[in-house]
C-alpha cells in the first residue's frame, strides 16, 4: 500500500497505550496524525484544523459502556463540520450501538483490538468518501454556474481592424501561458468576450470559468462572496457555501471591475493571490487553490495609483500582460460586421425574417459615437428589429440613435432630484474642461477614480 495515501487524521481516546500505537502504525500511511486523550478538546480541534478523516473511540472513561460519549461527540462534531469522515473505534459488544451511530452521521466502525490492515483500509475507504464530499460541493456550485454561463449570448469575438488584429495576437500568445492579464477597456466593449477567449485556448480550457463583477459586490459580502462561508459564520449563513476562488479551483477567474474596489477589499485580495489560498469566513482553515487570474476595468489604474485610490503591489500581480481594448467609434470599419452578427441573432431570437440592411442604415450606424461601445449597437440592433415593419432595416428604424439630448440640454435641465443635478454638474465640468478628466475631477473637488466611477453611474 501507498504511503501517505490517507491525508490529515485525528485519533481521539482516553487510552495512551491505543493512541500511541495507533500513531506509530498510521505514521507510514498518513501525511499527518494528530492525537487527542480528551475529547474536550474535540470543538476547538475541528474548528481551527483541517482534518481527512477522525478516528473516535465511543466509549471514555467517564461513562466507559453506554457509547452515549461517542454519540455525544460524534453529534458535535458534525454540528461544526457536517461532513466530516468519522470512523468509530468500538468493542465487540457494542456493534448494535454502532450501527446506531451510522445512522447519525458515522461513516464506518472498527473493532479493538484491531488488525493493522483492516483499520487502514477503513481509513484509506473513509478519505475517498471525504474526497466524494468535497467534489459533490464544488461540482454542485461549478454546475450552476455552468448553467448560468450557457445562457449568455455572443461568444464570438468579431473583429478584423488593425487594433482587433493585435488583440487576437495577444491572446495566443497569453492563453498558453497561466500570466495573470489586466484587460482594459470602456464599458461594453467586450472585455468578458476576451477573458473567455484566453480561457478556451487555454490549457485550462476544460475546466470552469468564473465572472465575478467585483461593481456588484458591496464591502460586507466581498468576503463571503470571493472566499466562502461556513454555516453559522453569520446570520444569513444557513449553509457552507464556496467562494469564487474555490470554485474556479484549477480554471480561470475573471474579476471584471477591479478598478471598483476600495483599498481595504484591495489588500484582502491582493494577501488571497500572494498566498494562494483562502479562508472561509468562520474557520481558521486554509484552503489552496489554483486559479489562472484575468482581470479588467474601465479605469485608469496607473493614474489611480499616483492619486492612492489602487494599490501598486495588486496591479503588478495582476497585470502580467495588458490587453487595451478599443471603443467601437475607432473601430468603424468592424460596425458593419458587428451590425450584420447581431441582425442573424435578434433575427432568430424574434422569428423574424430580415434580409439585411438598406439605404443609409450602415452609414449611419459608422457615423454614431457610440458612447456605450458594442453593448449599445447590440440593444439598438435588437430595438431596431422588434419595431421595424419591413423586411430590412434602414436608417428610419435607428431614428433613436439620433434623439438623444445634446449636453447643452442635459445642463439646462432644472430638475432637483440629486442624482440629476450631480450628472448635469458633472457633464458641465467635462464640458468646460474639454474631456479633460483631471481638470474636471479638480473643480469638482473630488479625485479622477471618484469621478470614473459616477461617470459610469450616470454613463457619461
Amino acid at each position: 500500500m501507498e504511503e501517505n495515501n490517507i491525508g490529515s487524521i485525528l485519533i481521539v481516546d482516553d487510552n495512551e497505550d491505543l493512541l500511541f500505537a495507533a500513531k506509530m502504525l498510521m505514521k507510514k500511511h498518513a501525511k499527518e496524525v494528530t492525537i487527542e486523550k480528551d475529547p474536550r478538546r474535540i470543538p476547538f480541534l475541528v474548528t481551527n484544523y483541517s482534518y481527512d478523516v477522525i478516528l473516535l473511540d465511543m466509549n471514555f472513561t467517564e461513562d466507559t459502556t453506554s457509547g452515549k460519549e461517542g454519540f455525544f461527540w460524534l453529534k458535535k462534531i458534525k454540528e461544526i463540520d457536517p461532513q466530516a469522515v468519522v470512523v468509530l473505534i468500538t468493542a465487540f459488544g457494542d456493534v448494535e450501538m454502532a450501527v446506531q451511530a451510522l445512522k447519525e452521521g458515522a461513516t464506518d466502525f472498527i473493532l479493538k483490538p484491531w488488525q493493522n490492515e483492516k483499520l487502514i483500509a477503513t481509513l484509506s475507504a473513509a478519505i475517498k468518501l471525504k474526497e466524494s464530499y468535497k467534489q459533490v460541493e464544488i461540482l454542485s456550485t461549478k454546475q450552476k454556474q455552468l448553467q448560468a454561463d450557457l445562457k449568455k449570448p455572443f461568444s464570438e469575438i468579431i473583429g478584423h481592424c488593425a487594433s482587433m488584429k493585435n488583440v487576437f495576437s495577444i491572446i495566443e500568445k497569453v492563453a498558453k501561458t497561466d500570466a495573470n492579464v489586466l484587460i482594459l477597456g470602456e464599458n461594453g466593449t467586450g472585455k468578458e468576450l476576451i477573458a473567455r477567449a484566453i480561457h478556451d485556448r487555454s490549457h485550462r480550457a476544460n475546466e470552469i470559468f468564473v465572472t465575478v463583477d467585483m461593481g456588484a459586490i458591496t464591502e460586507s459580502l466581498f468576503e463571503s462572496e470571493l472566499f466562502g462561508h461556513k454555516k453559522g459564520a453569520f446570520t444569513d449563513a444557513k449553509e457552507d457555501r464556496a467562494g469564487r476562488f474555490e470554485i474556479a479551483d484549477k480554471g480561470t477567474l475573471f474579476l471584471d471591475e477591479i478598478g471598483n474596489l476600495g483599498l481595504p477589499l484591495q489588500s484582502k485580495l491582493l494577501t488571497v493571490l500572494q498566498r494562494r489560498e483562502v479562508t472561509r469566513i468562520g474557520t481558521n482553515k486554509p484552503i489552496p487553490v489554483d486559479i489562472r487570474l484575468i482581470c479588467a476595468t474601465n479605469m485608469p489604474l496607473h493614474d489611480m495609483i499616483l492619486e492612492n485610490d489602487f494599490r501598486q503591489d495588486l496591479l503588478y500581480r495582476i497585470n502580467t500582460v495588458e490587453i487595451f481594448l478599443p471603443p467601437l467609434r475607432d473601430r468603424k470599419d468592424d460596425i458593419p460586421l458587428l451590425a450584420e452578427h447581431f441582425l442573424k441573432v435578434y433575427t432568430n431570437k424574434y422569428r423574424k425574417s430580415f434580409k439585411g440592411f438598406k439605404g443609409n442604415a450602415l452609414q449611419l450606424l459608422q457615423g454614431y459615437p457610440w458612447p456605450g461601445n458594442i453593448r449599445e449597437l447590440q440593444h439598438a440592433i435588437e430595438r431596431a428589429i422588434i419595431m421595424a415593419e419591413g423586411d430590412e432595416l434602414d436608417g428610419r428604424d435607428f431614428f433613436f440613435l439620433s434623439a438623444k439630448p445634446t449636453s447643452d440640454k442635459i445642463v439646462q435641465n432644472n430638475s432637483l432630484n440629486l442624482d440629476e443635478v450631480e450628472k448635469n454638474m458633472i457633464q458641465k465640468a467635462i464640458d468646460k474642461n474639454g474631456g479633460n478628466i483631471s481638470k474636471a475631477a479638480k473643480d469638482l473637488g473630488l479625485t479622477r477614480a471618484s469621478l470614473y466611477r459616477r461617470l459610469e453611474k450616470y454613463g457619461l
